[in-house]
């Protein structure tokens, strides 16, 4: 027997969608907060912000009520070809676009304007999703994690030439969905490692103790206490452990006797440490033909030779801007007025909310216009001022849920298509809310993503609706018949 339309309206997730409702509800009131004067226009009148969101909140309401009447195997046999068209269109706005604060990302047609980046993401989840819904996908072999990584990575490219720079980093949440299905664990480690490498060189890279430069030396000593690490709880090789345990020690010990009488770089100790422990790893990669020491040594390398690519990466492909953020961010400048200045207001405007907050549309802060952009990027500072503590917490909870929800969704799919889809919808929205909370706190550097069903703008809004419920019209196809 056929499965009924109707019925779509019995099966789809009617927690989630009270979820999404609270959220772009709660996201027109505090756009209210953040952009209302006044002395001007009305909160309803389309000329205004507040009016602008709420028209574009009716068009994605009905344009949630389309994809839910759709077939759910129209998003399936159409992925390639919605990838395919989004993609030109990312192209053609590197070349038609208008500079729009230094960015070439906003397609205009008069007084209206859309940001196909936005676009970008659900299309992008639905051909990673259906490349890993083919028979006999395996994400181990090189050629199909190759395939995954060109069409992640294909948007993110022309974004980052549309210069969005922020909006292009958010393609790396695809790799939390590619670690669920099976990536090694080795590349996710590689990632947060890079991180904490980069963060770590940078903060220390000017920082001299003696003869020790202290940046290089403390990168190096965690490089080799992850080596350290793997080779004991990957390989539980205890022979292999204390042999560079007992090296390690021997190294160090004879160093420090050394320094009483001569000026030591213990970061060349360290260097040295690693070479030697590569060499001892690829030996027994040799003698027992186990591949895990070689990629251990590969890690170890590949680490070494990222730390001394900081600097480069840092002053030659990082744009002025992006460096002063980064410096501020890690407390290296202190920018008040300039890069620093966004931070700084909202974390004013936040903590002058106090525990219950000033009130709908009576932040002081946020109508005096201190913060800029704190109805779109800094949205989050607006909820903290209106709302104080309590409301900000209502509203990570909130998020919490959602996010919760989707990846529990997305563990119940009985198709690749559908699981995979719901897992990159619920990294999206993960990345978005850490990093947008995190920047706007002064916790991650400034990079200019919006905050899901917050922050102000029809793209924003439409994007993340389309993103949300195609997953949730596949998950109700799970009981058609």
């Amino acid at each position: 027997m056929g499965y009924r339309k109707t019925e779509i309206w019995k099966t789809v997730d009617w927690f989630t969608i009270i979820l999404y409702l609270l959220m772009i509800v709660a996201g027109w009131f505090t756009i209210c907060g953040a952009s209302f004067e006044f002395d001007s226009v009305s909160l309803f009148d389309i000329s205004g912000r507040p009016g602008s969101q709420l028209m574009w909140l009716g068009i994605s309401l009905v344009v949630v009520f389309i994809i839910l009447m759709l077939e759910s195997d129209f998003f399936d046999v159409f992925a390639y070809l919605i990838y395919a068209a989004v993609i030109v269109l990312l192209i053609a706005t590197i070349f038609l676009a208008p500079d729009t604060k230094g960015s070439h990302s906003w397609l205009k047609f008069g007084s209206f304007s859309i940001q196909p980046a936005e676009f970008a993401k659900f299309a992008t989840a639905l051909a990673v999703a259906k490349f890993m819904n083919s028979y006999g996908f395996q994400l181990t072999t090189i050629k199909n994690f190759s395939i995954t990584l060109a069409l992640i990575f294909l948007p993110m490219i022309c974004i980052i030439l549309q210069k969005e720079t922020g909006s292009a980093l958010v393609y790396l949440a695809f790799f939390l969905m590619l670690y669920r299905e099976g990536m090694s664990g080795y590349i996710l480690l590689a990632g947060v490692c890079a991180v904490a490498f980069f963060v770590t060189t940078m903060k220390f890279s000017e920082v001299v103790v003696g003869a020790t430069a202290m940046g290089e030396l403390i990168v190096s000593s965690m490089i080799l206490a992850i080596v350290l690490i793997l080779v004991a709880v990957v390989r539980r090789d205890r022979t292999a452990l204390l042999v560079m345990l007992a090296g390690t020690v021997v190294a160090y010990l004879g160093g420090y006797i050394t320094s009483l009488f001569v000026p030591v770089d213990f970061s060349w100790i360290a260097m040295g440490l690693i070479g030697l422990a590569v060499i001892y790893l690829l030996y027994l990669s040799v003698r027992t033909w186990v591949w895990h020491y070689a990629l251990i040594a590969a890690f170890a390398l590949g680490s070494l030779a990222f730390m001394y690519s900081v600097d480069y990466v840092f002053d030659e492909i990082l744009e002025p801007h992006q460096q002063v953020r980064i410096k501020v961010s890690l407390g290296l400048e202190d920018d008040p007025s300039g890069a620093g200045y966004n931070v700084n207001q909202s974390k004013i405007a936040i903590g002058s909310g106090g525990l219950t907050g000033k009130g709908f549309l009576n932040g002081t802060q946020t109508k005096l216009k201190y913060v800029p952009e704190q109805d779109t990027d800094f949205i989050f500072c607006t909820v903290g001022e209106e709302q104080g503590f309590i409301g900000s917490s209502l509203v990570l909870i909130l998020f919490g849920l959602f996010i919760i929800r989707l990846v529990m969704l997305s563990e119940r799919q009985n198709s690749a298509f559908n699981r995979v889809y719901g897992y990159s919808v619920a990294s999206i929205f993960f990345f978005h809310l850490a990093i947008n909370v995190g920047m706007v706190t002064g916790l991650t550097p400034v990079i200019g993503i919006p905050l899901p069903f917050f922050s102000y703008g029809g793209s924003s809004l439409l994007g993340f609706t389309i993103l949300l419920f195609i997953f949730l019209r596949l998950d109700a196809s799970r009981r058609e018949r």
